[in-house]
């Protein structure tokens, strides 16, 4: 199990990382991406391993309760890489707020992986 959640942990950092390069190209340029095209697709694969990341999450919490990890900061957390993952490719994007999310993601995805790898 625990393979897993690392496994996804990870691959939702790269997400997130992925989503900071969107953004600031997109700010840099001013330009949409295409909905379509660009923008669902990618969004429609972080919300795919988000779901799975999320089961496995809480039933790992289940089952060894966590001191600093909680049910409350895995939906958090999962509700900003899902906005982010759509609003990075705008241009008109609150940059304090993007920002903000990104870090929030990014610190408590790292903090799972480093609670896993001890």
């Amino acid at each position: 199990m625990n393979d897993d959640i690392t496994h996804l942990t990870k691959k939702l950092l790269e997400f997130n990382r992925q989503c900071l390069k969107y953004y600031e190209k997109a700010r840099e340029t001013g330009i949409s991406e295409d909905f379509n095209d660009v923008v669902k697709p990618f969004a429609n694969e972080v919300k795919l391993t988000i779901a799975k990341w999320s089961i496995e999450m809480q039933k790992w919490l289940k089952q060894s309760p966590q001191k600093h990890i909680h049910i409350k900061q895995i939906v958090t957390t999962s509700d900003h890489l899902e906005q982010i993952s759509i609003q990075a490719f705008f241009p008109n994007t609150s940059r304090k707020r993007f920002l903000n999310a990104n870090r929030t993601v990014e610190f408590f995805l790292l903090e799972i992986v480093k609670e896993l790898e001890e």
